[in-house]
């Protein structure tokens, strides 16, 4: 860490800011992505074997752009581009890398280089990086690494993926509560090795478990002779080591947290989250019910396509098998279809409308279970709202498609069936909509993840055997 007389020097000065900012705005655009210009020039740089122009035009780039570079750039290339950027790809840039174009870039390095990257990184991020090596290739980089650092990734590796005990950084502040604040300013100061980035500070007791935090704001504005036991706030909000990611998501949702301290199981401070690990999580969690809800895997660009292949046709074929029940029906009414061309023209319109109203209620039941949104205790509330919505839905739509077909067709008697088939299948799809994912939750599944397969099934099955049951009832011929 440097002295306070270093930092007071200018990282860059006056004509090198200027043109630092200049060369980065002239590689973003409006919406701050990268130009496809820049991109170009960086690896025809590369190409061209003039490493010196490419690390020129990198150099004042953030790291997280460097790392969109990396992902940007054909995944044939990434390497050479890596070599010629040197030591411009560093920890952080590893760290902001996606998961994919990460592992690609990290099997190419010596297990020393990768002990150095995560080495230099909060423990959160070092796990990033090592979490998903092959066992061998793990090893070799934990080896390698200082035994302070590799006790702490091998603490972090026993918790569970995606937990808080993966999630958090065992860098933190800690104090005992008998300090004054004028020990706790002396106490920062003269520490060389206190973690960098903290916005409180955590009050322990002897067993080194939490009772209050201390915002950095309130020390620094405080006379020097007041205990911390009276300046702290005792009202906390504590995350247990293995609570699930999205939980914790949610809890500093709820509270507006910045940072909380994370606890084992007998209560005692083994690491904090902060908002930054918190803000990637929502995002991840978010698109990967979106991604679930549609079948599409992992859903990344970056993923190689026989990854993808397989991720994606298990849905395709369990949809196969669900779609044959809908031909199933349609099969058994094949002689009043016969009888009726019109009924093969119209029976989409009533599965298709009865699937986006099925879809619409599912999408917002699934997203009020991952924000803990329904519980118990509203669950039946929620579905009955559901299918009050679905009945004003279904009656306008059959109103209006009613009326529609009435005129076209010129039948009053074809014009109420399929007013009472969508009026049928709208309700059956609130409902369907609303139930399947609070069973699959109940069951303790992920009802983002099948959902929609069995939401569709129904809508479509109902739609057919309302539209086509309700024809032969009423007799209908051409």
């Amino acid at each position: 860490m440097s002295e306070r007389g270093d930092m007071a020097e200018p990282l860059v000065h006056g004509d090198e800011i200027d043109e630092a900012l200049i060369e980065a705005e002239a590689s973003h655009d409006e919406d701050d992505r990268l130009k496809p210009e820049f991109l170009s020039a960086v690896l025809d740089a590369v190409e061209d074997g003039d490493d010196d122009k490419a690390r020129e035009l990198v150099s004042p780039l953030h790291p997280a752009d460097i790392a969109d570079l990396l992902e940007l750039a054909p995944s044939e290339r990434r390497a050479g581009l890596a070599a010629a950027l040197g030591d411009l790809v560093g920890a952080e840039v590893l760290s902001e890398l996606n998961d994919y174009v990460r592992d690609d870039l990290i099997g190419a390095l010596a297990p020393e280089q990768v002990a150095e990257f995560a080495s230099e990184l909060d423990t959160d991020d070092a796990v990033a990086i090592i979490e998903d090596m092959e066992e061998a290739d793990q090893q070799a980089v934990l080896e390698a690494m200082e035994p302070e650092d590799r006790a702490a990734i091998e603490s972090a590796l026993a918790y569970p993926e995606e937990s808080a005990g993966r999630l958090m950084q065992r860098d933190l502040v800690a104090v005992p509560e008998h300090m004054t604040v004028g020990q706790v300013i002396d106490y920062l100061r003269d520490t060389g090795d206190l973690t960098r980035d903290f916005w409180e500070i955590f009050v322990v007791d002897e067993g080194h478990r939490p009772i209050g935090t201390c915002q950095l704001s309130w020390i620094l504005t405080c006379p020097r002779g007041i205990a911390m036991a009276d300046l702290m706030k005792r009202e906390q909000t504590l995350i247990p080591v293995d609570m699930d990611q999205e939980e914790v998501a949610l809890r500093f949702q709820k509270y507006a947290l910045i940072s909380a301290a994370v606890v084992d199981a007998p209560g005692r401070l083994v690491g904090m989250i902060t908002v930054d690990d918190v803000v990637h999580i929502i995002s991840q969690e978010a698109g990967e019910d979106i991604l679930r809800l549609s079948g599409a895997g992992e859903g990344d660009i970056n993923e190689p396509v026989m990854e993808s292949y397989r991720g994606r046709v298990r849905w395709l074929l369990t949809n196969l098998v669900t779609a044959l029940v809908a031909s199933t029906i349609i099969g058994a009414f094949e002689g009043t279809i016969q009888r009726m061309v019109a009924l093969a023209t119209l029976m989409p319109i009533v599965a298709g409308v009865g699937g986006n109203a099925g879809s619409q209620t599912m999408a917002v039941t699934v997203r009020a279970l991952a924000t803990n949104q329904i519980t118990g205790s509203n669950a039946r509330r929620t579905i009955l709202r559901e299918i009050r919505v679905a009945l004003l839905n279904g009656a306008t739509v059959a109103l209006v498609l009613g009326l529609g077909v009435m005129l076209v067709f010129q039948n009053m008697a074809l014009g109420g069936v399929i007013a009472a088939a969508m009026m049928t299948n709208i309700v059956t799809a609130g409902l369907a909509g609303a139930a399947v994912p609070l069973a699959f939750d109940r069951l303790n599944l992920d009802p983002a993840i099948a959902s929609s397969i069995f939401v569709t099934m129904i809508t479509d099955s109902m739609g057919f055997l309302a539209f086509l049951g309700l024809a032969t009832a009423a007799g209908l011929t051409g």
